[in-house]
């Protein structure tokens, strides 16, 4: 079994600063992209910001300049740094993992955390 556990969401001010961690765990044998994701009520799931295991990465155009997605392949992980934070914002954020879950195949799945609130008020 793979487990992806997100932490950091939480309440912040506008122009305030949070930063979501999300760690890969149970039968991980490789791990290629790593993105984040977010749903507000009533919308749709929409992306966020991803990085492959190359390090490309591509952030969604209402987030560019404000949010820094990066990882940490020896412990699994991918964080997003979320800076000048506006309440259109506020939504649950998703990790998502592209992830090898079989010893000796290059074959991959996709794999969700539970999801973060994140939640942007004065």
């Amino acid at each position: 079994q793979v487990q992806l556990v997100e932490s950091g969401g939480g309440l912040a001010q506008p122009g305030g600063s949070l930063k979501l961690s999300c760690t890969a765990s149970g039968d991980v044998f490789g791990v290629y992209g790593m993105g984040w994701y977010r749903q507000a009520p009533g919308k749709q799931r929409e992306l966020v910001a991803r990085i492959t295991d190359g390090n490309g990465i591509t952030y969604a155009d209402s987030v560019k300049g404000r949010f820094t997605i990066s990882r940490d392949n020896a412990k699994n992980s991918v964080y997003l740094q979320m800076n000048s934070l506006k309440p259109e914002d506020t939504a649950v954020y998703y990790c998502h993992g592209n992830i090898v879950a079989a010893p000796h195949s290059q074959n991959y799945r996709a794999f969700w955390g539970q999801g973060t609130q994140v939640t942007v008020s004065a």
